[in-house]
């Protein structure tokens, strides 16, 4: 399994997840680089992505949005904040409606994603900040954590193939 370690911090109002995989850098980050492979690997199994807008840029914004198994979608999106490629990217990731705009009713957060080399492969390590532990909990009541895992262990499969 890629997750080797989930922190959750409410003080901080942080979860980190620590994921290890076996490819280079490159590689992993080029999968969010790339609408079509991020497909592939964002949302767990059971809720697949599609990718409507995608431009790994700062100052753009990603959209897109998660099918269930009986059809129902769930929108999300990401305004790009930095990006060091192949190294990691940051965005304010959050929930978005039908028409994929923001929901500020929902708690967003900034999230970091590092890409380090560690033993042939890349570690991964995914930190989501959140404005109050508040906002922290209800994702994590959302199942934030086992989506987040569910969807992580998806990545070397794609990648070997």
């Amino acid at each position: 399994m890629p997750v080797i370690d989930v922190q959750k911090d409410l003080d901080q109002r942080t979860i980190t997840i620590t994921a290890e995989f076996a490819a280079p850098v490159e590689r992993v980050f080029g999968i969010y680089a790339d609408p079509r492979q991020l497909e592939k690997i964002w949302g767990p199994p059971t809720h697949p992505a599609t990718f409507v807008d995608h431009d790994l840029t700062p100052g753009s914004r990603i959209t897109y949005y998660m099918t269930g198994p009986e059809g129902e979608k769930y929108g999300g999106y990401w305004d790009v904040v930095s990006v060091d490629a192949p190294h990691g990217f940051e965005v304010r990731d959050g929930f978005a409606d039908e028409d994929l705009n923001p929901v500020e009713s929902m708690p967003s957060s900034t999230n970091s994603f590092r890409f380090e080399p560690v033993d042939g492969g890349t570690r991964a390590t995914y930190v989501s900040t959140y404005p109050s532990a508040e906002a922290l909990q209800q994702v994590l009541d959302m199942g934030v954590e086992e989506g987040a895992r569910a969807a992580m262990g998806q990545i070397d499969d794609f990648l070997a193939a």
